[in-house]
């Protein structure tokens, strides 16, 4: 009997320590559990912690990229045009407005700028207070392209020059201060009454020719000055231009050259000898292709001097470019 309590004593015993120690390891697996979803708690907080600050640093990155940005482009100087300043410069003072090339009215606006170059050239045109064309500036001079321009088969752009007060007169002609040859236009800007012989075949035509026949000219300045504030007919031109790095400077009278040089005894006392040996009218021996127009090199080649005038008879069958009255000048 008392092995039988015995035995059910440690059965008893057993079963409460088997049962205590379910408990404890229930007790330490909750625990760890509970440990474990604490630590998930806090590590998924620290993630949403980390996410905000970097969003933050993020934002804070990308608004001082913009600032950088924002800065580079005020600090950055801004490209500005050098031509645009050079003639804002070269306007003061000066109101500009837009005449068309071919207005023939010849009334000039006074203290004003025109751009007398033809298409894209710029050439600037000023008057004084009293309305008279003072002065002509050209960066370059672009020589005429008759090939891709519309010139006139007389050689110029427009079929007539504006009427300034003073060209009604016999011995002045229209004269252009830069010609359709060097790309000039015919308004009043850019037109001045000037002495025929002078503009035809003095010191104007000749500078027209050292500039063609150099291909342009760069700094180009013309300063025309009158005796008077009333007139508009110029007393004298100054040119200064540049060829192949050289400063030219020409100054010259609004005057007859013949007349002058006459006075001077400089012109030769034997009359001039006629420009050309045959003077029968036949264009035959001169005209060797038989198109009916004669070159400046067969009129040459068969004896004629240069230039041939309006008044030659050969004239006639010659193409006049710039039509001066003068061909092979």
């Amino acid at each position: 009997m008392n092995k039988k309590m015995n035995y059910l004593f440690l059965f008893i015993t057993t079963i409460f320590m088997v049962g205590c120690t379910n408990v404890e390891d229930s007790a330490i697996t909750n625990g760890e559990r509970d440990s474990q979803e604490e630590t998930t708690v806090i590590t998924n907080e620290n993630n949403v912690e980390e996410e905000g600050v970097n969003a933050v640093v993020n934002e804070a990155a990308e608004e001082k990229t913009e600032e950088e940005t924002v800065s580079t482009n005020v600090n950055e100087p801004v490209e500005e045009d050098t031509q645009t300043q050079q003639n804002s410069q070269l306007f003061s003072g000066y109101n500009l407005i837009e005449v068309d090339g071919g207005d023939l009215s010849g009334h000039r606006e006074a203290n004003v700028v025109v751009n007398i170059g033809y298409g894209n050239r710029e050439y600037w045109a000023f008057t004084n207070e009293y309305g008279q064309l003072v002065r002509v500036f050209a960066a370059e001079i672009i020589l005429q392209d008759d090939h891709n321009e519309p010139v006139l088969s007389s050689g110029r752009y427009y079929s007539d020059e504006a009427k300034v007060p003073g060209v009604e007169s016999d011995e002045l002609d229209e004269g252009h201060v830069i010609a359709d040859s060097l790309g000039g236009v015919a308004n009043a800007y850019n037109i001045t009454p000037q002495e025929s012989t002078l503009n035809r075949h003095g010191d104007q035509a000749y500078m027209e020719k050292v500039i063609l026949s150099a291909g342009g000219a760069t700094n180009f300045e013309a300063i025309i000055t009158y005796p008077n504030t009333e007139t508009q007919i110029p007393s004298s031109y100054q040119y200064t231009y540049t060829l192949m790095g050289n400063v030219i400077v020409d100054t010259f009278d609004n005057v007859n050259p013949d007349e002058v040089n006459a006075s001077l005894d400089l012109t030769d006392s034997e009359p001039t000898a006629p420009t050309s040996p045959n003077t029968s009218g036949d264009i035959s021996s001169v005209d060797t292709n038989g198109n009916g127009r004669v070159t400046i090199k067969e009129a040459k080649a068969a004896g004629f001097s240069m230039p041939i005038t309006s008044d030659h008879w050969l004239y006639q069958y010659m193409d006049d470019r710039d039509g001066d009255g003068m061909v092979g000048e």
